[in-house]
């Protein structure tokens, strides 16, 4: 089940933590609602943020390398 759940301070400051959301998608969920309430001071990515990452089969990575001169 995915959850947003906020704690409203007595400062103003807004406190907000998602559940259930798998994967970078968390952060396009909540987009609308940080924009309407301000500024974000702060952010703390949990373990289900990273979960989501896979290889592709057949994905092409590209890299540079420097090699020296070998005796």
């Amino acid at each position: 089940m995915e959850t947003l759940e906020f704690i409203i301070h007595p400062d103003g400051r807004v406190e907000e933590t998602v559940t259930g959301i798998v994967g970078a998608s968390c952060t396009e969920v909540t987009a609308v609602i940080e924009a309407s309430l301000g500024r974000v001071l702060d952010r703390e990515l949990t373990a289900d943020h990273f979960a989501e990452q896979t290889v592709t089969e057949g994905a092409t990575v590209t890299a540079n390398q420097t090699y020296g001169q070998w005796s």
